[in-house]
């Protein structure tokens, strides 16, 4: 569990300093929330990554073979982050949004490995627990990177920052290079894998239900989070402020609520929880709701950060587990990576819907969007679901 919470914490901590810190100089630069949006389009190699997930099953079919992936693929990712530590964010700007766009091909790489040897290296009864750690690891990065970092870039600047995150994301693939006892499953390979793999994941009757419930899951809460930073600019708080309430606070509510999660999915399995964690999201949409009648307080603020950061780290765990049920066998990398492509991809699609709606209708309209969303998913789970409680 350590070792898989280690990479998932690695490959996600740059990801998530890079996007906040840009998000927020852009917004003091006066960049409106429709260019900031735009911002999510460096991501665009976690979408993309199911076009070479093929590939990386047809390599990794033993042991050896995911380890020498996730090295490499780890190792080329720090190697560019330190040499984006070197370049000055103010005169290479372009430059930077490139070599973030190479690195973040190489983390999507190591997410498909590490993806697929969790599937493979723990039983179904397990696999709401390491999905607990993939969800914790992705929510301490966000809780490190769009925290810690983001007030140390403050106060230290880029050129320190980048050094130690690079040290860290090499350091993070020890425990995978210590743990000899980590086996796998035999790979279930009765077909050669090929490059067109992602294609035939579609044409399954019974996944489109699933595909659907990928895109609407947490897609208000991404609506809220894509926003919700330039939304505290505005409101007056500094980058040092924005860091402690959504990157720490926020961000420790996931952590808690993705163990949480976990353990409560192996209790009451995921038919119960996906179906108590959607209310869960519609209650949060409705208290941001009441931004729209009384102005906020810090309190009140805090209160729904911690609301919205949670519900996120609940319909993670589920998202996660749910997914790794519904692979082929001998394409676990290739299924689960189109799967987790479909919940970027939403939450791309969201990001820039929320980004437009707040430029020219506000925030306002967007709370009440945001709740009608979240209101459809829970409506949606109750009906397309009520007669699989297996699943």
């Amino acid at each position: 569990m350590f070792t898989f919470f280690c990479l998932y914490i690695a490959q996600s901590l740059p990801m998530t300093f890079f996007t906040t810190a840009l998000q927020v100089t852009m917004r003091q630069a006066s960049y409106s929330f429709s260019a900031i949006a735009l911002l999510q389009f460096v991501k665009l190699p976690w979408i993309l990554k199911f076009l070479w997930s093929p590939m990386i099953d047809k390599k990794c079919e033993t042991m050896k073979g995911f380890r020498k992936c996730i090295f490499i693929s780890e190792g080329i990712y720090a190697a560019i982050i330190l040499l984006v530590g070197h370049l000055d964010l103010a005169n290479s700007f372009n430059l930077i949004i490139g070599l973030i766009f190479l690195s973040f091909v190489a983390s999507a790489t190591q997410d498909i490995a590490t993806d697929a040897l969790a599937v493979l290296s723990f039983s179904k009864e397990e696999k709401g627990l390491v999905n607990s750690m993939q969800s914790l690891g992705s929510f301490c990065a966000t809780l490190i990177g769009s925290g810690v970092l983001l007030a140390l870039l403050q106060r230290f600047g880029w050129h320190y920052v980048l050094p130690f995150m690079a040290l860290f994301v090499f350091f993070a693939m020890l425990p995978l290079y210590k743990n000899k006892n980590l086996k796998i499953e035999s790979k279930e390979n009765d077909k050669e894998v090929r490059k067109s793999d992602f294609i035939w994941f579609f044409t399954r009757k019974t996944i489109w239900k699933q595909i659907a419930f990928l895109m609407l899951y947490y897609a208000s809460i991404i609506g809220v989070l894509s926003v919700i930073r330039p939304y505290l600019v505005d409101l007056g708080y500094t980058m040092k402020e924005i860091g402690m309430m959504s990157g720490v606070i926020g961000s420790a509510g996931a952590c808690v609520a993705s163990i949480a999660s976990g353990h409560t999915i192996v209790f009451i399995g995921c038919f119960k929880a996906r179906r108590i964690f959607a209310g869960i999201t519609l209650a949060t949409m409705l208290y941001f709701l009441t931004f729209t009648i009384v102005e906020p307080t810090y309190a009140m603020i805090i209160i729904g950060l911690i609301m919205l950061w949670m519900s996120y780290g609940l319909c993670t765990v589920v998202v996660y587990t749910t997914a790794m049920e519904c692979v082929r066998p001998g394409r676990e990398g290739t299924d689960f990576t189109i799967q987790t492509v479909i919940t970027h991809l939403s939450g791309l699609l969201m990001a820039l819907i929320s980004g437009s709606i707040a430029d020219n209708w506000g925030f306002t309209a967007l709370f009440y969007i945001m709740a009608l969303v979240a209101a459809a998913n829970l409506l949606y789970v109750v009906i397309t679901f009520k007669n699989e409680e297996k699943i």
